[in-house]
Parts: C-alpha cells; sequence; structure tokens
C-alpha cells in the first residue's frame, strides 16, 4: 500500500483556516479613562453640590479619589432644627417647623443637610461615620448608624464632618433653606454682612412694601400713600426725612431691622468657626438663604485674621459679638426704580464698627454700599445714596 504524505492531501479549510479573513477585536475600553484628571475636575467644579459629589465619589475608584480634589463646593441646607428640641427632628418637614426656622430671635440651630440618598455604603464612608460636636448637622440616609432621626432615618453630620474629605476648597457656598428673619407678607428686607473676626460692614436695604408694575405701567402712575403712613403726593420730597416718620413707628421699625439682621449675621458667623479652622485653602466663603434675604461674604483676608485673631462670643448667646457700631441711614418715601417696581418707605443703612469708621473717607467712598446688592436692588441702593443722610450711632451688643 502506497505511503500518502502532507503534500498529497487537499488544500481545505477543514484543515487551515483562513489567516487572511479573520480579525481581532480590541477588549472594550471605558471613555472616561481617555479623560485626563484635569478635565474631570473642571466637571466636577461646575457641579460643586455636595450631594451630588457625594454620589460621585461612589461611581468609581478613580471618582473617589479625584472627588476631594476640587475646589469649588455648595452645601444646600434642607432643614433647621432647633438644639433645645429633641423632637423636633422628627417634624422638620412640617409647616410648624419651617416658622420656627424663621425665629429671629430663636435659640442656635443645627442645620442638616437631609434627602441625601446614599446609593453605596461608600458614601457614608466618604463623609464618615463620626458625628462633630458642631452645631451644624448635615443628615444622610444610614439606618445603621448610632445616631438616626426616627422618622426619616437620617444620620446628622456637622458640615466639617462632611466636608472634611475635601482638601482644596477654595470657593465654598453654603445655602440655609429660608432666612432667618420673620417679616410680613410685601415687606423687602436684604442685608449683606463682611465679617473677619469680627463685623467689618454691614448694609442692609429695607422697604415697608413692594409694589410690582402693572401691564399698562407708565413712569410715577404710583399710588398717592407713602410707605409709612407718608403721603407722597402731598409732601414734597427733598431728601429729608418727614415728621411722621419718627411719631408712627417708622423709625422703630428701622432699628428693629437693623438689629435682626446684626443678630442674624452675627449668628451664621458664629457657625462657621469649625469649617473655617479645617480648611486652610479657602479663598471665598460664603453663607446665603435660597430666599435671598441676607448673605454674610468672607474673602481670604477675612479668613486669616479669624484663623489668628480669634472672635469674640456675645456672652447672652451663641453668636459674634458685634462692636459699638457708626451708621449712615437713607429714606425715600417712595422710590420708583426704573423697571418700575416702586419702593415704598425704602430705607437703607450702612453699618461699621466705630473704631474702623472714617467719616470724611466713608461720604467719598460709598461703592461698597451701592455695589452690596444684585438687581434691581443694587439700583435702589445707588439711588438712595444720593439721598440726605443720616447718622446714628449703636453701642455692642
Amino acid at each position: 500500500m502506497p505511503s500518502t504524505t502532507t503534500a498529497d492531501l487537499p488544500m481545505s479549510s477543514s484543515f487551515y483556516p483562513d489567516l487572511t479573513s479573520s480579525r481581532v477585536y480590541p477588549e472594550p475600553s471605558d471613555h472616561f479613562d481617555r479623560l485626563p484628571d484635569s478635565l474631570l475636575l473642571l466637571v466636577f467644579n461646575k457641579i460643586a453640590d455636595v450631594k451630588a459629589l457625594g454620589r460621585c465619589c461612589v461611581v468609581s475608584r478613580r471618582f473617589h479619589s479625584l472627588v476631594p480634589q476640587v475646589d469649588t463646593v455648595l452645601v444646600r441646607v434642607d432643614c433647621v432644627i432647633s438644639d433645645d428640641d429633641s423632637t423636633s427632628s422628627s417634624s422638620s418637614s412640617s409647616p410648624s417647623s419651617s416658622d420656627k426656622s424663621r425665629a429671629p430671635f430663636s435659640s442656635l440651630v443645627r442645620l442638616v443637610l437631609g434627602g441625601i440618598v446614599k446609593p453605596l455604603q461608600a458614601l457614608g464612608q466618604f463623609l464618615g461615620p463620626r458625628r462633630s460636636s458642631s452645631s451644624l448637622a448635615v443628615g444622610t440616609a444610614d439606618q445603621n448608624a448610632a445616631e438616626t432621626d426616627q422618622a426619616g432615618g437620617v444620620t446628622h453630620h456637622s458640615p466639617t464632618q462632611v466636608l472634611k474629605n475635601f482638601n482644596e476648597i477654595r470657593l465654598l457656598r453654603i445655602e440655609l433653606p429660608s432666612g432667618e428673619l420673620g417679616i410680613d407678607d410685601g415687606v423687602l428686607l436684604k442685608w449683606r454682612a463682611d465679617f473677619g473676626s469680627t463685623l467689618d460692614n454691614c448694609v442692609i436695604l429695607g422697604a415697608s412694601s413692594v409694589i410690582q408694575p402693572g401691564p399698562n405701567h407708565k413712569p410715577n402712575d404710583v399710588a398717592v400713600s407713602g410707605g409709612d403712613g407718608v403721603c407722597a403726593a402731598n409732601a414734597e420730597d427733598n431728601g429729608s426725612i418727614p415728621d411722621s416718620f419718627y411719631t408712627n413707628g417708622g423709625l422703630k421699625l428701622r432699628v428693629v431691622w437693623t438689629i435682626s439682621s446684626l443678630i442674624a449675621a452675627s449668628a451664621r458667623h458664629y457657625l462657621l468657626q469649625p469649617i473655617i479652622s479645617e480648611h486652610k485653602t479657602l479663598d471665598s466663603l460664603v453663607l446665603t438663604d435660597a430666599d435671598g434675604q441676607g448673605v454674610l461674604y468672607m474673602n481670604r483676608e477675612q479668613l486669616e485674621e479669624l484663623r489668628v485673631k480669634p472672635l469674640s462670643a456675645s456672652s447672652a448667646s451663641k453668636r459674634t459679638l458685634v462692636p459699638a457700631l457708626n451708621m449712615r441711614l437713607w429714606y425715600a418715601p417712595q422710590l420708583e426704580l426704573p423697571d418700575g417696581v416702586v419702593l415704598k418707605g425704602a430705607t437703607l443703612v450702612a453699618i461699621r464698627p466705630s473704631e474702623q469708621s472714617n467719616p470724611k473717607k466713608e461720604v467719598s467712598d460709598l461703592s461698597w454700599v451701592s455695589t452690596a446688592f444684585e438687581e434691581p436692588y443694587g439700583t435702589a441702593a445707588k439711588m438712595l445714596v444720593k439721598r440726605r443722610t443720616y447718622c446714628l450711632e449703636m453701642n455692642s451688643f
């Protein structure tokens, strides 16, 4: 029988694969891996919101390592709980607790950032299991934690604890759910305060009522009644405060506005101590509220001043001591803005500590007053400072 060699066998695909038609497919890759860290940090800085960043940090190990490097953080507070009310946390979302949070002279509050849904256990680890002794508190959903809200399963963490893993914060903004000052409907009250270790300056803008322009509005087409019982049509508006302002409670109301705003600002400043001490990289810190009622600002120099020179606390309550003050007041029975909005009983108060005040310089430089508010209220401030100025003094409290 003749032998058969491989050369005698026919070339068949069953024996030899067609290498010319075969393809090599690469392993699937994550497109995020192609993005540099610097670009991802830009995205995280745009997100800013601490709740969203908390969720991002559990997406991947890379995200978890990058989130603490963001330099812009926003903390939105969802509810306010009184320190001396052990049961208020279970009803913090009720209307009664909302009204309570607006009381101007209420006891020191704890701020609770609720509603952070923890998608993975790692979020709780990121926020940290230990609760700070600070009066500020941030809530996360964690049923296994030692200290938990019985109604909603919310663990209380201080903002200092929540922010402790952020290593490079430069711009920090904290937003309260509402302003502290309970004011009547239709009344305008806004304030801005700048602090270092103590109050640097404060500007307050108020009006007894605000009239929005109608569809057929014409300039100066407003009611004749002024904001504080002053008849605008009959009173000659020469920039002076009418006598009725002193007798019908107008001046007393402005004093209440001023003191209430200063107390709210000094209480906010006091609560920021732990965060300022912990984060040395801060360039700017803003503590505001969703209503836009009050804004506390601190720049890098002021932040450093507080670290070097501790604040003086008020003996009466947990807030920063307000020093003796010099105040300048401007008043208009009726102020119509370019957009047609009318402020009745419009009042602007500019405040500085007595030891920092320079009357001659203040008269020539009022830019810090006229630029304190966003539009349209910035325009209102610019219009008011052109009117007659009244000077007042206030003792430390």
